[in-house]
């Protein structure tokens, strides 16, 4: 994107010239300075606080799950059988 926007500044139009350097900057800055150091860098010293979530966001939706993930409540073959020794979780 720094390209394109930097083929903008060789146009001789002066307002495309302008919009060329100021969007390349723009990209340039962003990409590298902020999405590439000071994200990580505060994502750092945030640790936990990073994916805190406040009480009143709790109705979100708690993202995708993957394909082949069994949901807690939902019995597996081995239950459902009833067959077989308890797992060591389960003897208790």
């Amino acid at each position: 994107m720094v390209a394109v926007f930097a083929i903008f500044a060789t146009l001789s139009f002066i307002d495309m010239k302008q919009f060329g350097v100021g969007l390349a900057a723009a990209v340039l800055i962003d990409a590298t300075l902020v999405r590439g150091v000071l994200l990580p860098a505060a994502m750092k010293m945030l640790g936990e606080w990073n994916w805190y979530l406040p009480s009143w966001l709790e109705w979100l939706p708690k993202g995708p799950s993957l394909e082949g993930d069994v949901p807690p409540h939902a019995p597996t073959a081995r239950h459902a059988e009833g067959a077989g020794t308890p797992l060591p979780s389960e003897a208790g």
